[in-house]
């Protein structure tokens, strides 16, 4: 369900809560609220400033996610894990380390008493 926010039409009137702006959850199809539910002054939905980020990942990241997949759907752990390891060296990232990490337990490496697998 949405996060609407909402504001009294005329700021100075309305209580503490619709005073400032409020957020409601409602349902798509529901109506908009005209009054604040707390005091009832006459209230008006406000445009919400919207803080997200979007990362495109890259082709090669694609790339590598889709080949360690597959590697992973056929059983072919070493393969994946490998690969997995590689490409998280390259690109610093902690959580394909894991998942390489996880790919070698899965394909019968003992990690504990391999001293050339890094595990930071």
């Amino acid at each position: 369900m949405p996060i609407y926010e909402y504001q009294a039409e005329i700021p100075e009137k309305g209580c503490k809560i619709c005073g400032e702006s409020f957020e409601y959850i409602q349902g798509v199809g529901e109506k908009a609220l005209s009054h604040c539910p707390h005091c009832g002054e006459r209230v008006k939905k406000i445009i919400s400033w919207c803080h997200a980020a979007v990362i495109d990942p890259s082709p090669e990241y694609t790339r590598v996610e889709r080949k360690i997949a597959e590697y992973e759907k056929a059983g072919m752990y070493s393969h994946a894990a490998e690969l997995a390891d590689k490409h998280s060296h390259k690109i610093k990232d902690r959580l394909l380390k894991e998942r390489a990490l996880e790919d070698y337990k899965k394909a019968g490496y003992d990690l504990d008493s391999t001293p050339t697998v890094d595990t930071s």
